[in-house]
């Protein structure tokens, strides 16, 4: 494992993971892509919070992976998924973190979703 350079360089930035403790689901046009109470939540500085389901929760048979990465100087390198739907492959609407930053485990084999780039996708309590 490797330190986060991002944290050396800056350790003031914010970026927080923790236990969210609440059912969460994720839903686009009312099909649920993932479904558990098992859920991180991340807070970062000039971040949306972002919510990371462990794979086996997950439809991973609806995702794609793509050709794309980027890398976080806190978190590491990202892998991107896209989102197999009925109306069609929304790009990269996913990523993960393989092998996250050490300072960052809790994330490792976790997928997340861009809330604000998939049209009707809702993350959100389950009920």
């Amino acid at each position: 494992m490797r330190k986060s350079p991002g944290h050396q360089k800056d350790p003031d930035h914010l970026v927080r993971e923790q236990p969210l403790g609440l059912w969460m689901k994720v839903e686009v046009d009312g099909d649920v892509i993932a479904d558990s109470i098992d859920v991180v939540q991340l807070v970062e500085d000039r971040n949306p919070v972002r919510y990371y389901f462990p794979r086996e929760d997950v439809a991973m048979h609806r995702l794609v992976r793509s050709d794309t990465t980027s890398d976080c100087p806190y978190k590491g390198r990202a892998t991107y998924y896209s989102l197999q739907l009925a109306s069609g492959l929304l790009r990269d609407a996913a990523w993960s973190y393989e092998a996250p930053y050490e300072e960052h485990q809790g994330l490792r084999g976790r997928v997340a979703f861009w809330e604000e780039n998939i049209p009707g996708l809702l993350i959100e309590p389950k009920l």
